[in-house]
């Protein structure tokens, strides 16, 4: 469903993105790690068409993201880092809007927001203003725009932010139950979601994936770790370390 190949991206001089190279089936949820400045959104930015490479393609279902951006966004649910909103309008009437951008009108269109209130637990606040929704309410409010149109692709940047542990819980239960049957990609700084969502991972530092498997897989990578925040910091540089170049 996501193919990417030796994806590359440089502003001027800086290389953020540096042959990454990766596939993402149907029925796979895909946690995409690294550290604070690693490329993580910049090639996930790539991933969706906000951004073009400087080099190498990305397709979608077999659709060319390049050559065909609209087509291949038809079949792509997106939720960005830091995800705007209308604060004057309610929840529903939000993703109402967000329906009918996606060409979903009429019967369809009610029916598709009754269907993401559900999902996302969104129900109760559903007649309420966005700019009087607490932090978690309004994540989640983001999270429902990305499904309204029930996409074959999903690509989540910090899809927990700023939830608390019991809708972190909901989220990536949603997430794991969503990956049986679409391609999902979310990045996340929380290790624990990866065991808990994803049926694999994937570790970019500087620009370059330098670890990709399974949870279980990661695991064994390093001799003498016995968790993923281990092999984690055991293979990323931090920029403490940097410094102290």
């Amino acid at each position: 469903m996501i193919q990417v190949k030796n994806l590359r991206k440089e502003f001027g001089s800086k290389v953020a993105v540096d042959d990454v190279s990766f596939k993402v089936e149907k029925g796979e949820v895909l946690g995409f790690l690294g550290p604070n400045g690693a490329g993580k959104s910049t090639t996930m930015r790539m991933v969706t068409g906000y951004f073009r490479p400087t080099s190498g393609s990305v397709s979608l279902g077999g659709i060319d993201m390049l050559d065909e951006p609209e087509k291949a966004k038809q079949i792509l649910g997106y939720l960005p880092e830091n995800a705007p909103l209308y604060s004057d309008m309610t929840v529903a009437s939000f993703l109402g809007f967000c329906a009918e951008l996606r060409g979903i009108h009429g019967a369809a269109r009610t029916k598709a927001i009754d269907r993401v209130l559900d999902l996302c637990f969104l129900d109760k606040v559903r007649n309420q203003s966005v700019d009087t929704l607490s932090k978690g309410y309004r994540h989640r409010t983001c999270f429902a725009q990305s499904i309204i149109h029930d996409p074959e692709v999903l690509i989540l940047d910090e899809p927990t932010d700023g939830l608390d542990p019991n809708q972190k819980h909901e989220v990536r239960g949603m997430i794991k139950r969503m990956g049986q049957n679409k391609a999902i990609i979310f990045s996340t700084h929380i290790l624990e979601e990866v065991d808990a969502a994803c049926s694999r991972a994937m570790i970019i530092d500087r620009g370059k994936v330098v670890a990709d498997g399974t949870p279980e897989q990661l695991r064994k990578i390093v001799p003498g770790c016995n968790s993923l925040d281990e092999v984690f910091r055991s293979i990323t540089r931090s920029e403490t370390a940097k410094k102290g170049e």
